[in-house]
């Protein structure tokens, strides 16, 4: 594949709805795309890093500034293997170049990528609430929607007393909880007190970078442990899973730098009996179509957090919008690449600054 030109923008875009978790509240996004050209075929990548430093070390400030500087460059003159770290920032040309190789072959990127799963589970996350009848409001909302899987986000002082009484009035959900690392050991009182509720996984409830902990918490709860933010290769996936530390992993194509790792963790996982499912990071149109055609591979046999655009935009940047149907399931696309048409009209208009990178 021979790359002509690398283009990439930092757009500004409104989520509809402020989304809070235990690190706090997003509205608006920050949100770097990678356009990558070989003459004839373009594809498209997104970043998913936040605003802060939160949810990782990596920010869009920071990503732009390591694409530019080091990653762009370094591809261009096949350096780019010696740069460490910085998952989310790699991903985002990572992906573009998946992208565009579907689009130079004429298939869908779903099936390049081995996928199986013509149509995908939908699960929805939604963030901490004012309060729990405004959460139960949102999950009848959702519920009513057709979604698959309700996760909620937990936090101290956010998690008993909510867990019962979301369970309360919806006995029949599949039901997670979603810490954000916001727990420590001394807390397993609290999800012994939360196991009783069917919870059908507590996702990375303790320190971002640990495993050792997450094994010794999963020895003493029923519920299963999914690893989100402590696996960023299929090696952490390997240890993780060797002691015991997770019955479940989560896979975000930003936090394991692109679709190649993405299915080394996902093989890893499948070899253990490990189900895996995928997270969503407040993505524009372009990143949740990377999500969707990810979670067609086998062993994402759980619903992920890829939802409808509408759930998320105004307008989003990509023709037609992600779309689930009433029974929350999303279907793949035949057309090549991503299978979504980028708005580009739209994409310039929300653009604050760009920048043009020529072999």
């Amino acid at each position: 594949m021979f790359i002509k030109q690398i283009e990439m923008r930092e757009l500004h875009m409104r989520l509809l709805h402020p989304f809070e978790t235990s690190f706090g509240v997003t509205q608006e996004r920050r949100i770097l795309l990678l356009k990558v050209t070989d003459g004839a075929h373009a594809g498209w990548g997104e970043v998913t890093a936040g605003e802060g430093p939160f949810y990782s070390h990596e920010t869009a400030e920071t990503a732009w500034h390591v694409l530019r500087d080091f990653i762009i460059p370094g591809f261009l003159s096949r350096k780019a293997r010696e740069i460490r770290g910085h998952n989310m920032a790699k991903a985002g040309l990572e992906t573009a170049l998946w992208d565009l190789e579907a689009r130079i072959k004429y298939v869908p990127l779903w099936k390049l990528l081995g996928g199986t799963r013509e149509r995908i589970d939908c699960g929805v996350s939604i963030g901490i609430q004012p309060a729990i009848d405004k959460l139960l409001a949102e999950i009848d909302t959702e519920v009513k929607a057709g979604y698959r899987r309700i996760k909620i986000k937990i936090k101290p002082g956010w998690d008993v007393e909510v867990i019962r009484q979301v369970r309360a009035a919806f006995p029949n959900i599949k039901l997670m909880g979603d810490a954000n690392s916001a727990y420590t050991l001394a807390d397993v009182d609290l999800f012994k007190k939360m196991d009783k509720y069917n919870v059908m996984m507590f996702e990375q409830p303790l320190h971002h970078e640990d495993i050792i902990d997450h094994a010794e918490l999963q020895k003493q709860i029923d519920t299963p442990i999914c690893l989100d933010e402590s696996i960023h290769s299929a090696e952490d996936a390997r240890k993780a899973i060797k002691i015991g530390a997770c019955r479940i992993i989560n896979i975000k194509l930003g936090r394991v730098g692109g679709h190649r790792e993405a299915r080394a963790v996902h093989d890893v996982c499948r070899d253990n009996g490990i189900p895996v499912w995928c997270g969503g990071m407040l993505e524009s149109g372009i990143g949740r179509a990377h999500n969707v055609a990810l979670s067609s591979l086998e062993n994402f046999s759980l619903p992920g957090d890829v939802s409808a655009s509408k759930r998320y935009w105004v307008e989003d940047i990509i023709d037609p919008p992600v779309e689930v149907s009433s029974e929350g399931q999303i279907t793949q696309r035949s057309d090549p690449g991503i299978g979504y048409r980028v708005k580009e009209d739209l994409v310039e208009r929300l653009t604050v600054r760009s920048q043009l990178f020529t072999a």
